[in-house]
């Protein structure tokens, strides 16, 4: 087994999973994999099955009823890893948004002492390709509007290219974590810096998938926005507190 578990939550990814998979697998660092799969129509679940037996002990599947977010299937997978011995656990995408080669650069961070590492696309500039202007403009004033809101000095807090340290997960409490959709991203940021973890942002290029259908909707936005006052004022009133042992 190795020390590094990358979490990809999956649904209707048939067009990516074997080739994210594949990716993983020929890097010169040694990752596991954990999908979260819900309940796809598109088989992708029996596309990392079949893998499965060509990587056992390295490529996982946990299967659930159907679409119940972003945030959940974290949650879970992030249950999943710290009932195991992984030290890094990374959410990435499917899509090939986020380049696997960057995993390293973040586990590298981590490694160097950070808590929790954060593939930005802000933190050098704008570094998003194949969005329309007002798709960045949107993401870009987002992270900032959260930054004026929570304080936090990360710049690209929506982001969900992450390593995070074992540390940190068995620190937050999981089972208080309230955002199920982009929200989640900004949350589990946010409660690490409020309980006092480092966060290093490590600049990334996030290039927008070139296969399959993208999960974003106006609700999903909504949530972020207004989940962000939620957050800032549970920090205030002091709610947010490490998970008691």
């Amino acid at each position: 087994m190795s020390e590094n578990l990358v979490i990809i939550p999956t649904y209707n990814e048939k067009e990516n999973i074997e080739r994210i998979i594949r990716y993983v697998f020929q890097m010169p660092m040694s990752f596991d994999i954990l999908i979260i799969e819900d309940n796809s129509p598109d088989g992708t679940a029996d596309i990392v099955k079949k893998l499965m037996q060509e990587f056992p002990e390295r490529l996982f599947i946990e299967e659930r009823k159907g679409k119940l977010g972003l945030g959940t299937a974290y949650i879970h997978g992030f249950k999943w890893a710290l009932a195991r011995d992984y030290k890094y656990v990374f959410e990435m995408d499917a899509d090939f948004s986020h380049n696997p080669d960057d995993l390293m650069k973040l586990h590298d961070a981590c490694a160097d002492g950070a808590d929790l590492s954060v593939g930005s696309r802000y933190i050098t500039g704008v570094n998003v390709v194949n969005w329309p202007m007002g798709r960045v403009l949107m993401s870009y004033y987002a992270s900032a509007y959260v930054r004026f809101v929570t304080r936090m000095k990360t710049r690209d807090t929506t982001a969900g290219f992450v390593c995070y340290t074992r540390k940190v997960l068995e620190t937050i409490d999981l089972d208080k974590v309230k955002f199920i959709g982009y929200a989640f991203q900004i949350e589990m940021k946010y409660t690490a810096w409020k309980l006092g973890f480092n966060i290093k942002e490590v600049p990334i290029i996030f290039t927008d998938r070139a296969e399959g259908t993208s999960k974003m909707s106006k609700g999903i936005f909504k949530e972020a926005i207004f989940g962000v006052i939620n957050l800032r004022w549970r920090g205030m009133i002091g709610k947010i507190k490490p998970k008691k042992i």
